[in-house]
C-alpha cells in the first residue's frame, strides 16, 4: 500500500490545482498533442491541424526557460499562419473569465521581428503589437493574462466593450507587417485573475536584483564618505598600489653589475688587433 502513496498524494495534489485554477473550460497545446501539465490542467490536441496555419514544433531543439522540464513541450509546440488566424472558444454562461496566451520566441534572435496583435471578436485589442523577444528574449516563456467578464450578450475586457454573437469568443492572432502571428498554448478559466498560476520572474531580473542588492552591501572606499568621488576612488587605489611591497625575495638587478668587468672582452680584442694592423700597414 505505501508504494501507491506517493501516485495517490500526486493526483491529490493536481486535483486540489486543478479547484484551486477555478473551471478550466478550455486548453489547447497550439500544434502540439494532448498534455497534462504540472497544475493539472489537461490541453487538447490542437483542433486547427491540417485546417489553418502551419504547426511547427521547432522549439523542441531548445531547453525553454521559466518552465518546469515537463511542461517545456507547451513553449515548444506552437501555430502560426502567414494571415490572420484564431480559435473559437465556448463560453459557460455570464460571468468573470481569465484568457491565458502562452508564447516563446525560438526561431528569432533580435527584436521588432515578429510583431502582430491579439483580437477578442475582431473589436477588442487584448494585446497590441506584442514582441515576444522583445519582452523576454529567445527560448523563454512569456504568458498574457487578459481577464474578461460576460453579462448578456455583451463581453468587457480591458475597458473595452463588444457584441457576443453566440456563446464563443473569437480570438484571433492578427498579422502585422512583421512576419507571421503565432501562439504556443492557450487555455480559459471562468475564474478571477488570482486564481491563475504565474511564470515565475524572469531570471535576467532576479540576477539584477542580487546584483544590485550585493553592490548596497559592500563597504564603502572611505568611512567618512558612503558615496566616494569616482577620481578621488582611483586615485586611493593608485596610491595603495603604489605603497604595496612585493612578495618573494628581492630578484637582483641585471644592469647593477659592474660596467668595468663588462667591458674587458672588448679591450683585450682591441689590444690584439692593434699589432696585426701594424704589420699590415709595413707590407
Amino acid at each position: 500500500m505505501s508504494r501507491f502513496l506517493p501516485c495517490i498524494f500526486l493526483l491529490l495534489a493536481r486535483l486540489l490545482a486543478v479547484h484551486g485554477l477555478g473551471e478550466v473550460i478550455y486548453a489547447v497545446n497550439a500544434g502540439g498533442e494532448a498534455h497534462i501539465d504540472v497544475y493539472g490542467v489537461r490541453y487538447e490536441k490542437d483542433p486547427l491541424t491540417g485546417k489553418i496555419g502551419t504547426a511547427s514544433d521547432f522549439g523542441k531543439q531548445l531547453v525553454i526557460g521559466r518552465v518546469p522540464p515537463g511542461d517545456q513541450v507547451l513553449y515548444q509546440t506552437e501555430r502560426y499562419h502567414h494571415s490572420t488566424f484564431g480559435y473559437d472558444i465556448p463560453l459557460k454562461g455570464d460571468g468573470d473569465y481569465v484568457l491565458v496566451l502562452k508564447f516563446s520566441e525560438v526561431y528569432f534572435n533580435a527584436p521588432d521581428q515578429k510583431v502582430f496583435d491579439v483580437m477578442l471578436n475582431g473589436e477588442i485589442v487584448a494585446v497590441a503589437a506584442l514582441d515576444i523577444f522583445g519582452r523576454v528574449g529567445r527560448g523563454v516563456a512569456h504568458d498574457e493574462y487578459i481577464p474578461f467578464s460576460v453579462a448578456g450578450h455583451r463581453l468587457t475586457a480591458g475597458g473595452q466593450e463588444s457584441s457576443l454573437r453566440g456563446t464563443k469568443l473569437k480570438v484571433e492572432f492578427v498579422k502585422g507587417y512583421k512576419d507571421n502571428p503565432k501562439v504556443n498554448a492557450i487555455f480559459v478559466i471562468k475564474g478571477r485573475l488570482d486564481d491563475v498560476p504565474k511564470l515565475p520572474p524572469l531570471p535576467r531580473e532576479e540576477d539584477l536584483d542580487s546584483e544590485t542588492e550585493e553592490s548596497r552591501q559592500m563597504p564603502s572606499v572611505h568611512p567618512s564618505s558612503s558615496h566616494p568621488h569616482p577620481h578621488t576612488s582611483n586615485n586611493k587605489q593608485q596610491h595603495q598600489s603604489a605603497k604595496r611591497r612585493p612578495s618573494g625575495p628581492r630578484t637582483p638587478d641585471p644592469y647593477a653589475s659592474d660596467d668595468t668587468s663588462s667591458m674587458l672582452p672588448v679591450f683585450v680584442a682591441i689590444g690584439a688587433a692593434i699589432p696585426i694592423l701594424f704589420c699590415l700597414c709595413k707590407l
